[in-house]
């Protein structure tokens, strides 16, 4: 099949795109234009605001991410800009149950904060003052199952005539029903509380009546009835045979799962999933084409799972480029109507804004040409998303311009940058390192931020990353090591790594014998190449046995390999640093950002983050990368944290001016949640550090709030 002849249809499903986009894909890349575009859907089609959700209905926060608009909004008014100021730590919890890196937005109900602990357990904290009301074991029901409880996530469901309020919430393979008041697992709900998930979870779900509509880490979209735990329906974000989007993969590998999160319409009963790339990441060989249904951003009936419609961003991912963050459903005015959406931002820095029932852009939507050269055997997609509204709030593209330009910095780096792949949509060639951004975005799983007004806040991180593809069908060295292998330990093995997948910016050394004849090394190892230095210190005696070694010469010919034979693999996910471990690349780091989604425009960005050394030093604010997210209140305040420097701090919504921080514990890993308990508003988050920013991890939470009045 043509690696990418479904290519019209993957852009948007619903258009009569079909020959405009295939004349675009077919053909030599010099007889394609430079671009296509699917054009802004026209006014005569858009969704008119519906009302929903009505005003004053967002002042709880009974979801993780707020609502089922996942926009992480709060109308409650007592913290404004003039006060904010004066905010004070309230109360601090400690689960006392371990450390690890806590990634949920905590709910809140009647008086009640839920959250997971490190220690794998679901408590319920008086939301007033932080002291713990009861502990639910998971493993009590899952055993040796439980792995991260209400990982991203966990809502609320008040019942119906025929259940009772239950915390619903993923833990692995499971799904899991909670008494909120008592902390006991309801025995009505499948087996004692419990109910297994065909493909895992991780994400909080979202209701639609008494239907759960969940998403499966690993793959999936399912409906389950939150009163019994029964499943309803199943929707296939791999198309299996005969199904729509199947013949978009060669063949179906993994993947095109949802790890970012969903959103539902309440009012319309239409659920909204963010899927991620295609894997294995950077080898896309054995799944050639456009690949279906990753990528995406669908729409489903919540009450069937039936596929509504579907918008792909990235066609064939081979860069691992997910959309890694719940859509947020908003309203916006275009063409002078209030129109519902979906927005929906991705590692790329890009925002999709959709209409809500049809899926149809409300910018145009364009794609380039590209020359991306894949690995052996896979095929790059011709046309790939440079959307000019709404305008990307990162880079995309890591280029000569972005070289850093910290003391001494671009020199250090540069022979690595001269060596590798890089710009738009960059090659990946084998041994050859390809520098990009976006690996830890763009955005994150952390998402956005919207206010009733069209605004969107999202977090951003602009730091590099080096990865380089080899082929790992090597045999295993023998043991004791040989002669080769003992030369090769005590001289590469501190650039190249023990394993000789390589380290920094030194390429791996596995399959060699593939890339390099032995006269090529010895000439390397004679005169130097790129960053490596020279060796005329090495003896006869000692390159012929690293050679037999390098080349594997030194294995029976019967040697079992390290993986099956032509196998690929990568050298990790490796970021990309000056000497002193700063992103190798100018700043910022890391951004908050603000997009007016009613003009497409960035009404302002901010460093978010900062390096109280550089800082010390003169250097302007760097920002840092960062794993937490913001949350916006009516009043006009963006509370956000998940920095490096431990802050949590309170931005203007209209102008990006700081005018609060308080330092943490550890850094925020989750973005705060906001709430009201006996008149006194609260802003409470996970301080527990570690995870993908590394430092040690703990076990507190934070609430913030206003003075008591005397």
């Amino acid at each position: 099949m043509n690696a990418h002849s479904c290519l019209p249809v993957l852009a948007f499903s619903i258009l009569p795109l079909v020959a405009t986009t295939h004349a675009a894909g077919g053909g030599a890349a010099e007889e394609r234009p430079p671009f296509w575009t699917i054009p802004a859907a026209p006014v005569e089609s858009l969704s008119r605001a519906n009302g929903w959700p009505a005003a004053g209905a967002r002042a709880n926060w009974e979801r993780s991410l707020g609502d089922a608009t996942s926009n992480r909004y709060s109308e409650l008014s007592q913290i404004t800009r003039d006060n904010v100021a004066q905010l004070e730590v309230a109360w601090t919890y400690k689960a006392g149950d371990g450390a690890a890196n806590i990634q949920c937005n905590p709910i809140i109900v009647n008086g009640t904060l839920y959250t997971p602990t490190p220690g794998k357990n679901l408590v319920a904290v008086d939301a007033a003052t932080g002291r713990e009301r009861w502990r639910f074991a998971p493993s009590s029901l899952i055993g040796k199952d439980s792995t991260s409880p209400a990982r991203r996530g966990l809502l609320y469901w008040k019942g119906d005539k025929e259940a009772s309020p239950r915390l619903l919430f993923g833990d692995g393979n499971w799904l899991l029903a909670v008494d909120p008041d008592t902390g006991k697992a309801v025995a009505g709900f499948g087996q004692v509380g419990r109910v297994r998930v065909p493909k895992g979870t991780t994400v909080v779900g979202a209701m639609y009546g008494h239907i759960l509509v969940l998403a499966g880490y690993t793959g999936d979209v399912y409906g389950f009835d939150a009163r019994n735990g029964a499943l309803l329906w199943t929707f296939a974000t791999r198309p299996p045979a005969g199904e729509f989007g199947n013949d978009t993969w060669s063949s179906i590998e993994q993947g095109a799962n949802c790890w970012g999160g969903i959103a539902l319409d309440e009012s319309r009963g239409i659920a909204f999933v963010a899927t991620g790339s295609p894997k294995p990441n950077f080898l896309g060989m054995n799944h050639l084409g456009d690949n279906l249904f990753s990528n995406c951003v669908l729409a489903l009936d919540a009450t069937t799972g039936k596929r509504l419609w579907h918008f792909q961003e990235i066609r064939h991912d081979i860069w691992d480029w997910d959309l890694p963050a719940p859509p947020n459903l908003v309203t916006v005015e275009r063409h002078g109507l209030r129109v519902d959406a979906v927005a929906q931002v991705s590692k790329t820095g890009n925002t999709m804004l959709l209409d809500r029932l049809t899926g149809q852009p409300l910018y145009d939507f364009r794609l380039v040409r590209t020359d991306t050269r894949a690995l052996p055997g896979d095929v790059a997609a011709p046309y790939q998303p440079a959307p000019e509204l709404p305008e990307s709030f990162a880079r995309n593209a890591y280029t000569e311009a972005d070289l850093p330009t910290l003391p001494g910095a671009k020199d250090a780096v540069l022979a690595a940058f001269q060596r590798s792949n890089h710009g738009p949509f960059p090659s990946l060639e084998e041994a050859r390192p390809t520098l990009m951004f976006n690996i830890h975005g763009g955005a994150e799983w952390t998402g956005a931020a919207a206010d009733r007004r069209g605004f969107l806040y999202v977090t951003s991180n602009e730091v590099p990353w080096s990865i380089t593809c080899f082929r790992d069908d090597d045999p295993e060295p023998l043991k004791p090591p040989t002669a080769g292998e003992q030369v090769y330990q005590s001289i590469c093995a501190a650039c190249h790594g023990a394993d000789r997948r390589g380290v920094g910016h030194a390429p791996p050394f596995r399959g060699l014998r593939h890339r390099l004849k032995e006269e090529e090394i010895r000439s390397i190892l004679k005169t130097g190449r790129n960053g490596m230095p020279p060796l005329p210190f090495l003896t006869e005696e000692q390159i012929a046995p690293l050679m037999d070694f390098l080349l594997c010469r030194d294995r029976p010919a019967n040697a079992p390999a390290s993986k099956q034979k032509n196998s690929w693999t990568f050298n990790g996910f490796q970021r990309f640093t000056d000497p002193l471990g700063y992103p190798a690349c100018t700043p910022p780091w890391g951004t908050l950002n603000c997009i007016n989604l009613n003009t497409g425009k960035i009404a302002w960005k901010v460093p978010l983050g900062e390096y109280a050394e550089l800082s010390a030093q003169g250097i302007p604010i760097t920002g840092q990368e960062n794993f937490g997210g913001a949350t916006v209140t009516a009043p006009g305040l963006v509370f956000v944290s998940g920095t490096r420097d431990k802050k949590i701090r309170a931005f203007d919504s209209d102008t990006g001016k700081e005018l609060w921080k308080s330092e943490l514990p550890l850094h925020g890993t989750a973005a705060p949640a906001s709430y009201e308990v006996d008149g006194r508003q609260f802003i409470v988050i996970p301080a527990t550090g570690g995870g993908k920013l590394g430092g040690p991890a703990g076990d507190t939470w934070v609430a913030f709030a206003l003075p008591r009045k005397p």
